[in-house]
């Protein structure tokens, strides 16, 4: 079963355990200007500490390839958004490709290292 939402990202039901996203995302629907080769887009909370972290880690990887951007995105705030996308916990971290493409999806803080391999997929798919 598939809905169009507001946010103009088509999403499955839970069939096999998870949101399926089909479509892009790009400024309209994140609030910023996406990568022009990747983009790393972060949901966070006002009262999340490892989202402060997250920041911080993801503002570094994206500092370190050229036409990568780091989005952060408030949950809160866009909960048509959130809602489409299955967030169900801050923070989650998308891996987008440069067209819009979710190609990796995390939850928690993530490592250094696990951020710039996900980076790394992301830009051999786009």
């Amino acid at each position: 079963m598939s809905t169009r939402t507001r946010t103009g990202v088509r999403v499955r039901g839970r069939e096999s355990g998870g949101h399926e996203e089909h479509g892009r995302l790009g400024s309209a629907q994140l609030g910023a200007e996406p990568g022009e080769r990747a983009s790393l887009v972060q949901f966070s909370s006002a009262f999340c500490q490892p989202c402060r972290a997250t920041r911080r880690i993801l503002a570094e990887v994206a500092e370190l390839v050229d036409g990568v951007a780091h989005i952060e995105v408030d949950a809160e705030r866009n909960l048509a958004l959130v809602r489409a996308l299955g967030i169900e916990k801050t923070p989650t971290v998308l891996v987008l490709d440069g067209a819009g493409r979710i190609v990796r999806r995390g939850v928690g803080m993530p490592r250094k290292a696990d951020v710039i391999a996900a980076l790394g997929a992301a830009v051999d798919a786009g």
